[in-house]
């Protein structure tokens, strides 16, 4: 007898396995045991459902000390490609830099993270782009637990009168107010290191009242 209710399980390949069993590990609420991975991705557009990811840029920070040895950089082969956009990001549709299928950036992407805690600038786009790469290649969501720099940056900094309050922050913003040179903005590698020393800035500015914890910047 067939059983109706039996669930259905996913052939998933082994590098998602080893991906989700990182996790099995508890993370520390003790920020400098925690590894971070701050991260970027350049695309075709805005649009999650017609965009591409063409480029993915990580750097890992750890202990408040971002390791430029602890990074990773790959290229995108796509089809759909928009001319507007490379005019801001600069990547070409032909060139000498090696391009990696979707499938294999997103195999190197999840053995890079492991169970890190996810740091982007506008988290939720860089993080919907590749969940819907993910679910192209039929696999879940990515399970990091992530953060914002631009949340972040309003919880940590707005304590001011003096400051000008604004509704949404750009990395521009963050690199202005912290003096970050601008010289690789609009890579994902070099965005990835200016949002990288963004979030050491503002963990610095979260000091002078108390140590803060994991969960502190989760609040």
């Amino acid at each position: 007898m067939i059983n109706l209710f039996k669930k259905h399980t996913r052939n998933l390949p082994d590098f998602w396995s080893t991906y989700e069993k990182s996790f099995d590990k508890k993370i520390s609420n003790d920020i400098k045991s925690v590894r971070f991975v701050v991260l970027d991705t350049e695309t075709t557009g805005f649009d999650y459902d017609n965009d591409r990811i063409l480029c993915i840029g990580a750097i890992g920070l750890q202990n408040n000390t971002i390791t430029i040895k602890d990074s990773l950089e790959v290229f995108v082969h796509q089809e759909h490609y928009n001319i507007e956009s490379a005019k801001i990001h600069g990547i070409l549709k032909k060139g000498k830099i090696e391009r990696l299928s979707e499938k294999e950036a997103l195999k190197q992407l999840l053995e890079y993270l492991g169970n890190s805690i996810l740091v982007a600038h506008h988290t939720k786009f860089d993080v919907t782009m590749i969940n819907r790469a993910l679910e192209r290649h039929g696999l879940p969501k990515l399970k990091n637990k992530a953060l914002d720099t631009a949340v972040l940056y309003k919880k940590a900094l707005l304590t001011t009168t003096l400051m000008e309050k604004k509704e949404q922050y750009t990395l521009d913003d963050l690199a202005d107010k912290f003096d970050i040179s601008k010289e690789d903005r609009h890579t994902a590698i070099g965005d990835s290191y200016i949002t990288a020393i963004a979030f050491q800035k503002i963990l610095n500015r979260m000091k002078y009242k108390k140590e803060p914890t994991l969960k502190d910047l989760f609040k």
